[in-house]
């Protein structure tokens, strides 16, 4: 029955994914890799939230490992850093690394610390 509910939450997160990042880029116009920034960072927010509300069993493979599993995306990342690094835009590459690791840390942290008193 996990997998289902695993199933369920990614069936939500990875529309919602392809959503943001096709907003993102048609409202602001910007690019693929502040799509991929902007999921994982809230991705990561929403993460800490239920980490920090405890939440566990159906609920926890639903949103959790369903949900934001399919949100967010390190592959992408990693494509799109690949790609960037191969060019001239080693710098931005750089920067990139940086805010998926300060914001998704911080996200993640700022949700646990909004549940978890």
């Amino acid at each position: 029955m996990t997998a289902l509910w695993v199933a369920a939450g990614a069936a939500i997160g990875a529309p919602m994914r392809f959503l943001v990042n096709h907003w993102l880029r048609t409202r602001w116009g910007t690019t693929p890799a502040a799509g991929t920034l902007a999921v994982n960072v809230l991705g990561s927010f929403v993460l800490g939230l239920l980490a920090g509300a405890a939440v566990s069993g159906s609920w926890w493979a639903l949103l959790g490992i369903g949900l934001c599993g399919a949100l967010t995306t390190f592959s992408t990342l990693a494509l799109e850093l690949q790609d960037a690094f191969t060019g001239e835009r080693a710098r931005h590459a750089a920067a990139s690394v940086v805010l998926h690791l300060l914001l998704g840390v911080g996200a993640a942290w700022l949700g646990w610390v909004l549940t978890a008193a």
